[in-house]
């Protein structure tokens, strides 16, 4: 129990939540209307300037809702429960205000683990202010239209990241039927430029002619090989942000864009001059093990507000350095992830390696030869 707790606490945000800027400032648009009519036609509604005020200001927080959750539900119903509170049950809330319903859906829809456990506190104190102003039966009604609407949001949640896991169960499959075939392809091909060096080598001292022709068609089967291993391994390359295609020579230079990702702890980046000119493996290997290092910080550090990037270089050495300023707790170093970025390290003739850092956070440092691997 206490480990199911621990794991909705610790759940991060859903990735890319969709941005609708136009259609939330036309819905917000619409419902401020009906809110200034809903307030000039009932003429029973006490305190009426100061309603209508307070209810068109949180409608204007609406198109926040996705990305800011917490905020907007603590604003709204914090606000709300606080008027109610001090006019003491006198005012009538409007309506219109049955949109509000939208921020708890919203909030377990997209909001992180701890997000959630404050917005809910927040929400929960907002349906028990009726107990303090007189009318305790409204409490449990409220409270069941609020479970609802979280209840809904998260089942949307559950389903959309279960469709995700199954997306990415297929293409791994996918993946794995193409390695096979890359495997299949280039073992072939190995072996017939096999089977015709050897032929050449024999007949090479009594029919020189012979071992040219053995050369021509080496020639061709290798260039065939590597046409057919490329289509191939275009295929199976993907960047986490798209298709390889894309970027298909990712540059240390790409790294600045990782400052401008939204959610999680802010990035900073920082690039010395003159990595124009890296080969392309060792760039490929800096831009991997940054964006690896990045995600790893951006998913397991705890209260963390900042991760910093940062790739220096001499004549010889290309060093990455990626810190965050989260809980020192421990977050293990056996995990996949940082198993990969190791070999990716080693195949260069590098290292890689993950430790708490001095203070605060963890700390992931890669030197890479800047010349790329031996040869």
């Amino acid at each position: 129990m206490r480990g199911l707790l621990r794991s909705l606490w610790d759940e991060p945000r859903p990735p890319r939540p969709p941005s609708r800027p136009r259609r939330d400032l036309a819905l917000a648009g619409v419902l401020a209307a009906a809110a200034v009519a809903e307030a000039v036609l009932r003429p029973d509604l006490p305190w009426r300037i100061p309603t209508l005020l307070l209810t068109v200001g949180l409608i204007a927080l609406l198109p926040l809702r996705r990305t800011r959750p917490l905020a907007v539900v603590a604003a709204t119903f914090g606000l709300s429960g606080l008027a109610t509170a001090v006019l003491g049950g006198q005012s009538a809330p409007l309506y219109t205000t049955v949109c509000f319903l939208l921020l708890p859906y919203a909030l377990f829809r997209w909001g992180s683990g701890r997000e959630i456990a404050a917005g809910s506190a927040v929400m929960l104190a907002n349906a028990a202010v009726p107990v303090l102003s007189g009318a305790p039966a409204d409490t449990l009604g409220g409270a069941a239209v609020l479970f609802s609407a979280a209840a809904l949001g998260a089942a949307v949640r559950y389903r959309a990241g279960a469709r995700e896991r199954e997306f990415e169960r297929a293409r791994l499959l996918e993946r794995e039927r193409i390695a096979r075939d890359l495997h299949d392809t280039v073992a072939h091909h190995v072996s017939a430029m096999a089977v015709r060096a050897q032929a050449g080598l024999a007949v090479a001292r009594t029919r020189p002619g012979a071992a040219v022709d053995a050369l021509e068609v080496i020639e061709a089967e290798a260039a065939r090989a590597l046409t057919e291993m490329r289509a191939l391994v275009r295929v199976l390359r993907r960047d986490e942000d798209g298709p390889a295609a894309r970027v298909p020579h990712p540059r240390v230079g790409d790294l600045r864009a990782l400052a401008g990702d939204s959610g999680g702890p802010a990035v900073e980046v920082e690039v010395d001059d003159g990595l124009d000119d890296l080969p392309p493996e060792v760039a490929a290997a800096v831009h991997r093990l940054a964006r690896e290092a990045v995600a790893n910080a951006r998913r397991h550090a705890r209260n963390a507000t900042r991760v910093r990037v940062r790739v220096t270089a001499d004549d010889t050495t290309v060093r990455l350095r990626v810190s965050d300023d989260g809980d020192p707790a421990s977050r293990g170093s056996t995990g996949y992830g940082l198993i990969g970025m190791a070999e990716r390290a080693e195949l260069l003739g590098g290292t890689c390696r993950a430790a708490p850092g001095p203070g605060r956070g963890w700390t992931v440092a890669a030197d890479l030869p800047r010349a790329g691997a031996a040869a």
